[in-house]
């Protein structure tokens, strides 16, 4: 027999203009959630997680400095500067 994993239902509640997971708090401490969770996007749906370490990886660092598109032009050097 294989492993298997749980399901669980869990309703979306609007608040204002967004919609809200309601998670059951028993669920929320058996999985480590805190006050940050970690969404992610994959090809067969959301998955959520604790984030367990406020530290990115070095990837994570990587994606977030793409996704920022923040100007960079007062890092850029001359020939001037050494």
């Amino acid at each position: 027999m294989g492993h298997h994993t749980p399901l669980h239902t869990i309703k979306l509640v609007p608040i204002y203009n967004s919609k809200d997971v309601r998670n059951p708090s028993k669920l929320s401490k058996k999985s480590g959630f805190q006050s940050t969770l970690v969404l992610k996007e994959t090809d067969r749906g959301l998955f959520l997680h604790g984030k367990k370490d406020v530290k990115l990886t070095w990837e994570e660092t990587f994606q977030a400095m793409a996704e920022a598109k923040e100007p960079w032009d007062d890092f850029e050097t001359d020939s001037r500067m050494g």
